[in-house]
């Protein structure tokens, strides 16, 4: 299979490039760059060992221009681009190629909800009702068979993947409180003041809260989906808060249960969900962001204090919650083994 990486130098490109240089399914890659196109690979990034060589040789081990990748005709492409500028470079793959989008172009499905979340129309309308949400767990049976999938953010991956069980139950009474926090890898590879070294260390804090940032509009757009039978309508609040470490992501969502609801019914409601998925993992204690580093798991913890459930996961966000999710979501997509190319152990 030959793979079209667009974005290549940001975070998420270079995760990208780790993980098809040794995925078996992956013979071809073919990484873009527009502004150092013909950059060789390891001038570029020191990190990456030689075993991209080989799958690289098509462009001579450098960044190429998008006019190569188009012509090389790739079977999946990723586009790890800006939000609102994807769906445009990504135009001559539509309908070529399996497109994987790893921008917010094609998450949200209603035009009003996404003017709000990013103040303008989305950029093309077109092809929102083809893109399937590419949240792994929840959509495996739309990702068979898509042609365009929208990975998800970090953010809603963390909040959804231990909320929706609880969701699509009718578990939940009334609003749901969402508190997350982030490496600084989440906010991508800027050269912006507030991201600097000395200006992040030894301080943390929150932004965007309420139902001002972007993400909830997506949270919200698949809790609203998912509601339960005899549950009403929940409306979500997200407070992000930035913290000092490079990557990880934690979370924490606080929810009333409905009366009646036992650990036992709680309990289930996470396995059936999740005993089929290798990237999730119910855990007995409260997780930390260092256990999983460098894989694609999300690990969840609950814990009930009388009618309220808390519920504490992490992942890593430039795996889980962007390019490991994206290679997890081109596995289901072309039938492989979705653990196939994907780290699984945590960083020592």
């Amino acid at each position: 299979m030959k793979a079209v990486i667009l974005g290549t130098t940001g975070y998420t490109g270079q995760v990208l490039l780790r993980l098809l240089s040794n995925h078996p399914k992956i013979t071809r890659i073919y990484p873009v760059s527009s502004s150092i196109a013909g950059t060789p690979l390891l001038e570029f990034d020191p990190g990456l060992g030689n075993a991209i060589l080989e799958k690289t040789k098509d462009c001579g081990n450098a960044f190429c221009t998008l006019d190569q990748a188009v012509e090389a005709q790739g079977d999946v492409v990723f586009a790890a681009l800006p939000h609102l500028k994807s769906a445009q470079v990504c135009a001559p793959f539509f309908g070529q190629s399996v497109v994987i989008d790893l921008s917010a172009d094609f998450r949200i499905k209603d035009h009003s909800t996404f003017i709000k979340a990013y103040g303008q129309e989305p950029p093309r309308p077109d092809l929102l009702a083809e893109a399937v949400y590419g949240l792994a767990e929840w959509n495996r049976d739309q990702i068979t068979k898509a042609s365009l999938i929208a990975n998800p953010g970090c953010y809603p991956t963390a909040s959804l993947t231990p909320l929706l069980p609880l969701i699509s139950q009718g578990y939940v009474a009334g609003d749901v409180i969402i508190n997350a926090m982030s490496g600084i890898s989440g906010a991508g590879r800027k050269a912006k003041e507030n991201l600097l070294f000395c200006e992040r260390t030894e301080t943390v804090n929150a932004y965007s809260p309420g139902t001002s940032h972007r993400h909830c509009q997506e949270i919200q757009q698949e809790v609203s989906l998912r509601t339960g039978k005899a549950q009403q309508d929940s409306t979500v609040y997200f407070t992000p808060h930035l913290v000092p470490i490079k990557q990880g992501m934690a979370v924490t969502t606080t929810c009333q249960l409905n009366p009646g609801v036992s650990d036992a019914e709680i309990a289930q409601a996470y396995k059936a969900a999740y005993q089929d998925s290798p990237w999730i993992r119910i855990v007995p204690a409260i997780p930390d962001t260092s256990q999983v580093r460098g894989t694609n798991r999300c690990d969840v913890h609950w814990h009930r204090d009388g009618d309220r459930i808390f519920l504490m996961s992490v992942i890593d966000n430039l795996y889980k919650g962007a390019s490991g999710q994206a290679v997890q979501n081109m596995n289901i997509r072309f039938g492989f083994d979705e653990r196939t190319g994907l780290p699984e152990h945590g960083e020592v």
